[in-house]
């Protein structure tokens, strides 16, 4: 998948994880991996940049499996983001599958 497209959409993935439960860095990583091909080194500049924006806040928690684990948490601020950007993406996407559909049946006809 394109690189860029990768990008754009990766703020938006983080923040809709965060919307239902906080979650440490690997999860997230992981979890976004499941869908979409990304690298762990881009997630958590990220991270640091949304928490600083207050977007987020962070707390520790103890850990079973070693040391404490870093959790995320969105704030009010944070939600506000998530829906605008929610708000942005599904018109973005709605205009480009628009062209899509009419390219293609451009295409086809």
């Amino acid at each position: 998948m394109n690189v860029q497209f990768k990008k754009g959409v990766l703020e938006l993935c983080v923040l809709v994880l965060l919307d239902k439960k906080d979650r440490y860095g690997y999860e997230l990583v992981q979890k976004i991996s499941d869908q979409i091909e990304i690298s762990e080194g881009s997630v958590y500049p990220l991270l640091r940049r949304l928490t600083k924006e207050e977007y987020f806040k962070t707390y520790l928690k103890e850990s079973t499996e070693g040391p404490s684990r870093k959790y995320y948490q969105l704030t009010d601020k944070g939600r506000d983001y998530l829906y605008k950007l929610v708000d942005e993406w599904n018109e973005f996407s709605r205009g480009v599958n628009q062209l899509i559909k009419e390219g293609v049946n451009n295409v086809e006809e």
